[in-house]
């Protein structure tokens, strides 16, 4: 069922999914057209897999009907649903015994060129050197830089996601961003 703009605009998140929530699932339709892509966007950058992701997008909207009673209205829909899509990750890779897989190959578009580089092999070697820090992070760092840097959410809804306070994801931001640092530096003087 295809829905037009103006159906897709005309009810905020917490209101389309307090109307699932009292039984109009047709209404999870216009949530799922408006956060499919974020949702593959977050997964793909943790997993590095297209197949995968799109099969924990819809692992994600499955436990939002499954669990759509517990959802409240009091909190924003965003960070409720990114905190089942992180719960479906989790699961996933602990029930799997997958280490998860991260590359920033796919980011290079969203880091902007610097003209300063001296040619494109150069910028390659490092986009690779910085690929190869990312996917040597543990994950819980990796998670925090994907949602800091990559899906641009706001700290304070990090820390909703995470459920710690705005203040502890600065720290946590800060570290993965020393630890990657340091583990690029390390690439850097082998390479």
């Amino acid at each position: 069922m295809k829905t037009s703009p103006s159906e897709l605009d005309a009810l905020t998140d917490n209101a389309l999914m307090l109307k699932v929530r009292d039984g109009d699932l047709d209404k999870m339709s216009l949530l799922f057209e408006r956060y499919k892509k974020p949702l593959f966007g977050f997964f793909y950058h943790m997993n590095k897999d297209a197949e995968l992701s799109e099969d924990l997008v819809q692992n994600v909207f499955l436990r939002i009907l499954k669990y759509r009673y517990l959802f409240r209205g009091d909190g924003d829909f965003r960070t409720w649903m990114f905190h089942i899509a992180r719960n479906v990750s989790h699961d996933h890779f602990r029930k799997n015994k997958i280490a998860a897989k991260d590359s920033l190959e796919t980011w290079q578009d969203r880091l902007g060129s610097d003209e300063n580089r001296s040619s494109g092999i150069q910028r390659e070697e490092e986009m690779h050197l910085l690929s190869m820090a990312m996917d040597r992070l543990p994950e819980d760092k990796r998670e925090i830089l994907v949602l800091s840097k990559f899906q641009d959410k706001k700290y304070k809804e990090i820390g909703e996601i995470l459920g710690c306070t705005e203040g502890a994801v600065k720290v946590k931001v800060f570290r993965a961003l020393q630890e990657l640092k340091e583990m690029y530096q390390k690439l850097e003087t082998r390479y």
